[in-house]
């Protein structure tokens, strides 16, 4: 039986955030437990250092969070085509994961949002992609039989789950962007419990 699944992101403004919620209620449907948990954002002053506990919102991730998942959700804001530097380089510090092998022949899924509706959303989430094949994992998408993604005006594709923002961050998560989030978290959790 598969233990949990990690939804592991990185949030700036607040919806990536909400995505994980979302995922997270989609992977509970299937009576598995989602773990949400998050990386510290990076400083410009190299002696500058987190708290080893945010001040608020979700727990940062730990190599244990990492090795015990059954399957990984990754989500990340856009940064010019590609996943942020501090979810980058919470996952460029997992090389002892790598030799370990902890996540090979596990389940894995992408989710991305970005403030404008071309700003890289499929990039970003072919980005994230590429460190998880590495490490053996079975990259999972959304399959068409999803019908939101044949309705979407906003976030949603194939790849992974998407939202579209606005430029200032203030467009609400829309009802098809929710619907594909929680059939992401929905797919992966079943895909950990068919191959444990």
């Amino acid at each position: 039986m598969a233990s949990y699944i990690l939804i592991l992101y990185y949030s700036r403004k607040g919806a990536t955030q909400e995505m994980a919620q979302l995922i997270a209620r989609g992977v509970e449907a299937t009576g598995i437990e989602a773990r949400i948990r998050t990386v510290p954002a990076l400083s410009t002053v190299c002696e500058a250092t987190q708290p080893s506990i945010p001040e608020q919102g979700d727990l940062y991730c730990s190599e244990e969070d990492l090795h015990q998942c059954a399957g990984l959700i990754l989500g990340s804001p856009t940064r010019f085509g590609n996943m942020a530097a501090p979810l980058k380089y919470f996952i460029d510090n997992t090389g002892s994961t790598w030799l370990n092998g902890n996540l090979i022949g596990k389940p894995a899924a992408v989710f991305t949002s970005t403030g404008s509706l071309h700003g890289g959303q499929e990039s970003t989430l072919l980005s994230m992609m590429l460190p998880l094949l590495h490490h053996g994992m079975l990259i999972a998408g959304l399959p068409y039989s999803e019908n939101a993604l044949h309705e979407t005006k906003s976030g949603g594709s194939p790849y992974g789950a998407s939202h579209h923002s606005g430029s200032h961050h203030n467009h609400p998560i829309t009802g098809d962007e929710q619907h594909l989030c929680k059939a992401l978290g929905k797919r992966i959790a079943e895909l950990a419990l068919k191959l444990s």
